[in-house]
């Protein structure tokens, strides 16, 4: 029996990435003789166009019937506003996350030698980046409590978490250090939040089953300074959700694109390996670009061989896609978020999505 993939290409240069990442999943699954059965679904403005709804009932249980999801992106000018009673895109992403119990989202980011110079930092900074971001993704100030009060002259959003909640997310992070360099950071806000208080309680509790694991606490704005100022510092990182949102951005720009940054939210599971998984580029709609062709396929393309590793238990097919990417960046091809600027003397392929998807199809070969 194969495995069951829901595509949900959403907004803007979703269905375009989304397309090419297809590509690459099907040529890996039939060189290794897997079977992928694909179904498709609504989600976001387009779903909203169409249904009323950013998230579809019939999109939410094809989700809970898959062994992963992918997922474009969404939202877009076209449903921005500040209307509190008009649907938004995001709400779709919000729910399948809550509906489907994904509470550990992954981002990891790598800085390709090849792309050193793409990147805002300083070389002798940018280089040796590896690390990943652990954000908790189901409660925090994004599910509190929220509206407006005072004839809607203020607002309110409630930041609330629960012992479980914390629990849960610090324990996937040290399991996860404990397969990398073994260092943690835990990043909160313990000197003006109570909710920050009571994280810090939590990991401090969970630590001494990890005595192998380096833990290390920060203050968030701290860690934004660190994260611009010595990169290398970090393996693993663990914070909440609006926290994770903001630094997981920023770590993105190290690597000189948040179009080159995957991510995997994940379900809890008795088999780490073969946990339901959605998988998406970090990076947003990009409307201002949408059928132009110019979109970088390679954080959605990445964010498939975390789906092999983590929903399909296939580390090798995930290491080859892995490699597929590092190959076509050694070769000079560049979509123009990627692409060195004028002045850097630096020789490179101009390559669109299309051409960026056929490249790495032969790299696969």
């Amino acid at each position: 029996m194969g495995e069951k993939l829901l595509v949900l290409p959403g907004d803007g240069i979703g269905p375009e990435v989304v397309d090419v990442a297809l590509k690459v999943i099907q040529k890996v699954a039939n060189t290794r003789g897997v079977e992928i059965e694909t179904d498709e679904a609504l989600i976001g403005g387009i779903a909203i166009d169409e249904t009323g709804d950013p998230l579809p009932p019939e999109t939410l249980e094809k989700a809970r019937n898959s062994d992963a999801i992918l997922l474009g992106a969404v939202g877009g000018p076209k449903w921005d506003t500040t209307d509190p009673g008009a649907r938004r895109p995001e709400e779709g992403l919000l729910g399948i996350r809550k509906g489907l119990g994904l509470f550990a989202n992954l981002r990891p980011v790598t800085s390709y030698e090849s792309l050193i110079k793409a990147s805002p930092l300083r070389a002798d900074i940018a280089q040796g980046i590896d690390l990943v971001v652990v954000r908790e993704l189901t409660g925090g100030i994004y599910f509190g409590e929220r509206g407006r009060r005072n004839g809607g002259n203020e607002a309110f959003d409630t930041c609330a978490y629960s012992k479980e909640e914390v629990e849960r997310v610090v324990r996937a992070a040290f399991d996860m250090a404990q397969g990398r360099r073994k260092k943690l950071h835990s990043i909160d806000k313990a000197n003006v939040l109570e909710t920050s208080r009571l994280w810090r309680e939590v990991v401090l509790e969970v630590a001494p089953d990890y005595p192998d694991v380096t833990l290390e606490h920060q203050l968030v704005d701290n860690a934004a300074m660190q994260l611009i100022r010595y990169p290398s510092q970090y393996d693993v990182l663990v914070t909440e959700n609006l926290f994770g949102d903001i630094l997981s951005d920023e770590a993105a720009m190290l690597t000189g694109s948040i179009g080159m940054l995957p991510s995997a939210s994940l379900a809890e599971s008795a088999n780490p390996g073969r946990r339901l998984g959605l998988y998406e580029p970090v990076h947003g709609s990009a409307p201002d670009i949408a059928g132009t062709g110019k979109a970088n396929p390679l954080a959605t393309v990445l964010s498939c061989a975390m789906m092999f590793r983590y929903s399909f238990a296939m580390e090798d097919a995930a290491a080859q896609i892995d490699a597929a990417v590092d190959a076509v960046l050694d070769m000079g091809l560049r979509t123009p978020d990627i692409a060195p600027g004028a002045d850097s003397g630096q020789q490179y392929t101009p390559a669109g999505t299309a051409e960026m998807g056929e490249a790495l199809l032969k790299a696969l070969s």
